[in-house]
């Protein structure tokens, strides 16, 4: 009896939510990033190709399309989709503003397409077909009654011609025109249409989220000579000096850590010291003292207007500066005297400071973000950005943004875009791939990566692998790091500049984004704190630094040329269509990056060597490079300028680490001129 009564309850709620004269199903979506939970990415002016299954029962035919629109549009565009194989529909629609964009599906029988395939078979016959250009009459009059201007006449007419007395040839001609199919495809009869139950959505960025190129530096330490008895403390202007020399390299990006005032409890002192001595300036990411909180600059630096000007001074030289956002703050900091309820209390009364153990970062205080009054939190945390969005930071790195809450993250990112569409965030998360993940899906626009330990050709293959396709490519944009501050890799200590040079040209061909901490990096600095660390001997995190640019072994003009190749070429502003191609020797990896079109494709070889010269056969995937095996190309190695002519997939190389561990190839294909003269395009 229970059961009964349970079934015709839910039956009865069926009957509620559904038409049963909507006989389309729409299902496998794609993208669709956990069932609709979080929007897609894209830069403005890119695509978005969507794909559904849809079908239906029977043996109708079936029409589709992808309604979308912007968040600023009222009402929906439709692009209709076309049919692959198997039931499989795919569209592809164009996203051309900041902002937000909706799109969902819509699926319904066709009685036109129904009747127009049905006719195809019909007419291969001599039969009476008079009933069926009657059925067809009917639904072009259906179709003009949609339809305005001259489309109605047109298909008014044709619906009289189908009803008349013309003869047949002429109806079988007019009813199967291409003409008359392109107009019933623009005026459908969408009667029972079914609707995805979804409005997914895809966050639109500025290019800068696709492609970008990163350089660190301390202002701190940017002072033009040494002290007497150490380093002068650097300025805002005098970091504004350095600027020529990073827009020369061809960096778009200048990422500063933080420029707050540094708290003096528990200051640590050089080489991550616990006791810190008098002139020890301490770690950047110890925020907050007397002077102020994360809405203010150590004084040493200058002040806000010397921070503005900075900003200014750097768009002149084609650079964008990047802010290191860290909420974590020092014993010092303001708020832990104003609101000392946004912090975790131990139990002898003191606030908890942060501890990875056997770590403990007594200089640190981390926010309780299960505090009570968390609300009050958040809302103050926004007011740090954008306290800097109006000082013109429109770009931010934040640390470690995988131990604060991740709804805070979720929230803020989505409200502040609301306001400003024009603003980046980059996750610093060397963590969980769940946890990087799900701060992409937040909202976070790039991420660091595991990249700076993949050094082998199986690892480096597999990991991009995963990152470039497939669903984590819609949200998920790496940005790479063969070095930071915080991590001088094992590769790099042991490798001297050779390993530099690798690192360089993977970091800036695999990635579409990707950065260094300089000028450690392309002054090839490798000394480890203690064997088997990561750290820096003497690391720039806890004292000033002064260093000699024009060194004669500075990788500065490599830097500069890699990074032209990657301006000059559009295949690597892009990671979607990165390719691996087989080698002969497990110490050559070879890849390759195109443009849809093609029309810029460029193949990468690389020594992962550091040490010994490798040469190996390479194995090109000619078919997905669209290269004709039966006719040569040439490969223009843009590092060195040489130019090889290959043919075939089987090519031959060798690099030598010291002089050059790799070839970045833009293959130009060969072209046969009206004066029958060969020439590479």
């Amino acid at each position: 009896m229970s059961t009964a009564m349970d079934s015709s309850t839910l039956g009865e709620t069926l009957l509620q939510q559904v038409d049963g004269r909507q006989r389309v199903v729409i299902e496998g979506v794609y993208p669709e990033i956990d069932c609709g939970q979080f929007p897609i990415k894209r830069v403005t002016g890119q695509s978005v190709v969507v794909e559904a299954d849809v079908f239906a029962d029977g043996h109708d035919s079936i029409s589709c399309q992808v309604l979308y629109r912007s968040d600023t549009e009222r009402d929906w565009r439709a692009q209709s989709m076309r049919l692959l194989e198997n039931g499989r529909w795919r569209a592809e629609i164009q996203v051309t503003k900041l902002g937000q964009y909706r799109y969902t599906l819509e699926g319904w029988i066709d009685p036109f397409k129904t009747w127009r395939h049905d006719l195809m078979k019909r007419v291969k016959v001599p039969q009476d077909l008079r009933i069926d250009f009657l059925i067809g009459a009917d639904l072009l009059e259906d179709a003009a009654g949609r339809a305005s201007g001259a489309d109605s006449l047109r298909l008014a007419d044709s619906a009289r011609l189908l009803r008349g007395d013309s003869d047949q040839e002429s109806k079988v001609e007019v009813a199967l025109s291409d003409e008359t199919a392109a107009l019933m495809d623009h005026y459908p009869a969408r009667r029972f249409a079914t609707r995805y139950d979804k409005e997914l959505i895809v966050i639109v960025e500025r290019e800068k989220a696709l492609f970008s190129t990163w350089y660190e530096v301390f202002p701190r330490s940017c002072a033009p000579e040494p002290g007497r008895h150490g380093t002068f403390h650097g300025t805002f202007k005098d970091c504004e000096a350095w600027l020529p020399y990073i827009s020369s390299m061809g960096f778009d990006v200048l990422y500063l850590p933080p420029i707050h005032p540094i708290g003096r409890t528990f200051r640590k002192g050089k080489n991550n010291s616990v006791v810190a001595q008098p002139d020890d300036v301490g770690s950047p990411w110890a925020i907050g003292a007397d002077e102020g909180g994360h809405m203010s600059v150590h004084p040493q630096l200058g002040t806000l207007d010397d921070f503005r000007h900075l900003v200014s001074k750097a768009k002149e030289c084609g650079l964008e500066v990047a802010l290191d956002i860290a909420f974590q703050c020092s014993p010092d900091h303001p708020y832990t005297r104003e609101h000392p309820e946004w912090f975790r209390k131990r139990p002898d009364g003191s606030i908890q400071y942060a501890e990875n153990p056997p770590k403990k970062y007594q200089d640190i205080y981390p926010f309780d973000f299960e505090t009570p009054q968390w609300r009050q939190l958040w809302d103050e945390l926004r007011n740090v950005l954008v306290f800097w969005i109006q000082q013109g930071v429109r770009i931010f790195r934040v640390d470690n943004p995988h131990t604060k809450a991740l709804r805070f993250w979720q929230w803020v990112i989505t409200s502040l875009k609301e306001e400003y569409p024009d603003i980046l965030f980059l996750a610093e998360a060397f963590t969980r791939p769940q946890l990087m993940y799900r701060l992409a899906k937040l909202g976070f626009s790039q991420s660091y990566t595991y990249f700076t330990w993949r050094n082998t050709k199986q690892e480096l293959t597999d990991y991009f692998s995963e990152l470039t396709h497939g669903k984590t490519s819609d949200y998920f944009r790496p940005n790479l790091w063969p070095n930071t501050p915080d991590i001088l890799p094992e590769f790099l200590q042991v490798g001297s500049r050779p390993a530099f040079m690798i690192r360089l040209i993977l970091a800036a061909t695999l990635g579409s984004n990707y950065g260094i901490y300089g000028p450690a990096f392309e002054l090839c600095e490798n000394a480890a704190a203690a064997p088997g660390s990561e750290e820096y001997l003497n690391s720039e995190k806890y004292e000033l630094k002064h260093r000699d640019l024009n060194w004669p072994l500075s990788l500065k003009n490599l830097i500069a040329r890699v990074n032209q190749i990657r301006r000059d070429n559009p295949a690597l502003q892009s990671n979607r269509n990165l390719r691996f191609h087989e080698t002969d020797n497990p110490l050559v990896i070879c890849y390759s990056k195109s443009t849809d079109d093609h029309s810029d494709t460029i193949v990468v070889v690389v020594n992962l060597d550091a040490f010994h010269t490798q040469p190996s056969w390479i194995n090109l995937d000619l078919e997905s490079l669209e290269l004709d095996p039966n006719r040569s190309f040439q490969a223009h190695d843009l590092l060195s300028d040489g130019r090889y002519l290959w043919q075939g997939k089987r090519n031959y190389v060798e690099l030598v680490p010291e002089s050059m561990p790799a070839h970045i190839l833009r293959v130009r294909r060969r072209i046969r001129s009206e004066r029958d003269f060969d020439y590479y395009l």
